[in-house]
């Protein structure tokens, strides 16, 4: 039987991006839509907040809905629904200036907006609100990190009775177990939950785990997080609400949009390349070189490394361990936003003599430099503390250029070590979450790189030959979910407190 799915998350690439979350949001929604033999009723619907400056769909059209005032008992908030039919799926950017036309998606720099539990239950009873009102209701409801929860939780609420809602079953993605929508007593009602929402004496509610004990069904992105994320170690505190979900915790491999991470189709790069043909790799890592003020005469290897400004990404362990890359001849190109406390210490290694024309630091988003870099280094970091999934490493085996990865969650998953597996290595791996483990682990790169030879096109070969497209395993994966949680919805739920 056909299906009708809608998505609730915080980011959609290419409108709103941070991280991962967007590109999942955005590669899933389309990659359900293309999965054919009648899954979906109708492409996935979409809805986000509409933030300052955000990319806009050309062709949108512009709805209102009235939902209930939480700072105000007995008021309504006229909320603005802009929608259009775009990249597969329906968006829907939830538009209500007040909380979302100012700085920063979650906050500035230096903290969280303090008022997020009020824009994000804006968000997800704007998108109930929506969604009720249409002929055909949705059989399911995919919620994405715990921005999308108080959508569950004001379904429970003060919508349960609400026929075209009530019979959805919930599905909860859970793309980074660090973030938990912890909310302050006192802010509790901002979420529009209505009275009692918070047990007696509770000093706050964390959202994440309070969407744990309730969806029909729980993953993360990753089999290999999943199961980390059961443990004390790994769980950040909500191991023992996992635990408790039993089978219906379960982990689900992140996939690749391969039309959009194509070398061979690439506009950013300076030359198309394929598996079949790398010769353009050759032109792309000149142009980078170029770009980042790289000494284009210096054959030392070029590592790159992308992502959020984050200590779980590890850039702290890359700014301990860049004066020893640097010494043994690595040259590093890193982008990235986030904490400036963060990225000081690395900041500091770029601007020393030792670094001068070795070290690119470029803290910004500019996803044609991303492109450029994946294609035109020759190694690609990613050592971090913890990861649910990562694309990062499947991006850069597909253009060629061999991850050195941290074995965690998803990169375990998705990259081989090459001198663990020497016929099937796709990369190079480490254990600990230390300078000199990462540092040995760029040092046996190094020794293959500059061999180079049959061997090491044969690396470069096998990781361009993996498929992780979205459409082969992990958009399938989530039907087969979606199908299993409609299921669950007459079967009790299971909630702890």
């Amino acid at each position: 039987m056909a299906i009708r799915v809608a998505f609730i998350a915080a980011e959609c690439e290419p409108w709103a991006k941070t991280g991962g979350l967007a590109d999942v949001v955005d590669a899933l929604a389309r990659a359900l839509g293309q999965l054919g033999g009648g899954a979906l009723e109708r492409p996935v619907d979409v809805f986000m907040p509409h933030y300052r400056g955000m990319r806009e769909p050309a062709g949108l059209t512009r709805a209102e809905v009235r939902i209930p005032d939480p700072l105000a008992a007995g008021s309504e908030l006229v909320v603005g629904i802009l929608s259009v039919e775009t990249h597969g799926y329906r968006l829907h950017l939830v538009d209500h200036p007040p909380a979302f036309d100012r700085e920063g998606m979650y906050g500035t720099p230096d903290a969280d907006h303090p008022d997020n539990a009020f824009r994000f239950g804006l968000l997800c009873r704007a998108a109930l609100e929506r969604l009720r009102h249409e002929e055909r209701p949705p059989d399911l409801l995919h919620i994405h990190d715990w921005h999308a929860v108080p959508a569950l939780l004001q379904r429970d609420a003060v919508l349960g009775h609400d026929a075209a809602l009530a019979g959805a079953a919930v599905v909860l993605t859970i793309h980074n177990l660090a973030y938990h929508g912890w909310t302050p007593a006192n802010r509790v009602p901002e979420l529009g939950l209505g009275p009692g929402a918070l047990p007696r004496g509770a000093d706050g509610l964390d959202l994440l785990r309070a969407g744990i004990e309730r969806a029909d069904l729980v993953n993360t992105v990753s089999p290999g997080f999943a199961a980390e994320a059961l443990t004390p170690a790994m769980g950040m505190g909500l191991d023992p609400a996992l635990r408790a979900r039993g089978d219906r915790f379960i982990g689900i491999l992140n996939g690749l949009d391969t039309d959009l991470w194509d070398p061979a189709t690439d506009e950013a790069l300076a030359a198309p390349y394929s598996q079949a043909d790398r010769s353009g790799k050759a032109r792309c890592r000149k142009a980078l070189l170029a770009t980042l003020g790289l000494d284009p005469a210096d054959p030392g290897p070029v590592l790159a490394m992308i992502g959020r400004l984050d200590r779980q990404k590890g850039f702290d362990i890359l700014a301990e361990a860049a004066p020893s890359l640097l010494e043994r001849g690595f040259r590093l190109a890193v982008l990235g936003t986030g904490s400036h406390e963060v990225v000081a210490p690395l900041r500091a290694v770029a601007l020393s003599p030792a670094a001068l024309s070795r070290i690119a630091l470029e803290e910004r988003f500019d996803r044609d430099l991303a492109r450029q870099m994946y294609a035109g280094a020759d190694g690609f970091l990613m050592p971090s503390r913890f990861e649910p999934c990562g694309t990062g490493q499947m991006i850069a085996l597909r253009y060629g250029t061999p991850p050195i990865v941290r074995a965690t969650g998803g990169l375990r998953d998705t990259v081989i070590d090459v001198d663990t597996r020497p016929g099937a290595g796709t990369g190079f791996s480490f254990e600990g979450e230390t300078a000199a483990e990462l540092t040995a682990a760029c040092a046996r790169f190094a020794d293959r790189f500059e061999r180079g030879g049959a061997a090491w096109e044969a690396l470069l070969e096998r990781g361009m030959a993996i498929d992780f497209d979205w459409r082969s395993s992990s958009a399938p994966a989530y039907l087969d979910a979606y199908r299993r949680a409609i299921g669950l919805t007459q079967m009790p739920r299971i909630t702890s407190r």
